[in-house]
């Protein structure tokens, strides 16, 4: 059975003092659950201090996003191997937001996976579809298109490392979610995809996570569905009491499962 995995996107929040007041409470009310994968990936100004307070805790840090060539005149990026110096296990890559905001795209999104993938980062990988495409019956198409660009060249091997984050972008901090069993399909088809292009080992070992204005009063519901294996979540990340409801319930529902119950 794949462990969910709870991913905290803290995007553009949260000062160095902001992010030691939220993680502090996180590792407190969170140390005994075993249920469930935990990652918050703050911004890079406090990558380390948030690092060395969850050093042998559940947690793991990821970065929000990493640059594909290791060093060089590259003013402003961060490269895979200044992360894993820091002790980054996660990197988010291809978010909506930098594909929105700031040229971000398949190819680019492939380079960075085989960065992250080079020197042992997980990469989440983000696809996902925008109201107009989803409204006008091209959301399949453009997810197969995100996931064959972004996941080409990939062996069996390196697909086995991956975190695939659906995000339908129309519901991302609009207050709309899409139904459980509208996720369910896009999950469905994306590990579908993966089936077809690597193998069954691949299919069904890929966390697929959803991320869409997740909450606690909509997680358990989500995630009791067959593909979707957790959450990227993003406001809610950042609201102690949100997080951990979403985390404690992703973890209850784990065991219900695992029970028959």
């Amino acid at each position: 059975m794949r462990k969910p995995i709870i991913a905290g996107n803290w995007k553009l929040n949260n000062n160095i003092q902001e992010s030691v007041d939220l993680v502090t409470l996180l590792k407190r009310e969170l140390t005994d659950l075993t249920g469930v994968d935990i990652v918050v990936c703050p911004v890079s100004t406090a990558l380390s201090v948030v690092q060395d307070l969850l050093l042998e805790s559940n947690i793991d840090v990821g970065a929000q996003n990493v640059y594909w060539e290791d060093s060089g005149a590259f003013t402003g990026e961060v490269s895979a191997p200044l992360l894993k110096d820091l002790g980054v296990k996660y990197c988010i890559i291809g978010h909506s937001e930098r594909r929105q905001y700031f040229g971000e795209t398949n190819e680019t999104v492939n380079k960075r996976i085989k960065a992250a993938l080079k020197h042992d980062l997980i990469p989440i990988v983000c696809v996902g579809e925008v109201l107009e495409e989803r409204e006008s019956g091209k959301a399949f198409d453009v997810i197969s298109k995100q996931c064959e660009e972004s996941l080409a060249g990939l062996t069996e091997e390196e697909a086995k490392k991956l975190v695939i984050a659906y995000e339908p972008v129309w519901a991302i901090g609009t207050g709309k979610t899409a139904t459980p069993e509208q996720a369910q399909e896009v999950h469905k088809f994306i590990r579908d995809f993966l089936r077809k292009t690597f193998s069954d080992a691949v299919a069904d070992g890929v966390c697929i996570q959803y991320g869409g204005s997740v909450k606690p009063d909509n997680i358990a519901e989500l995630i009791s569905q067959e593909d979707i294996d957790g959450a990227l979540v993003g406001g809610a990340s950042l609201k102690s009491e949100a997080f951990i409801e979403i985390v404690k319930q992703s973890s209850n529902s784990t065991q219900v499962t695992r029970n028959g119950i």
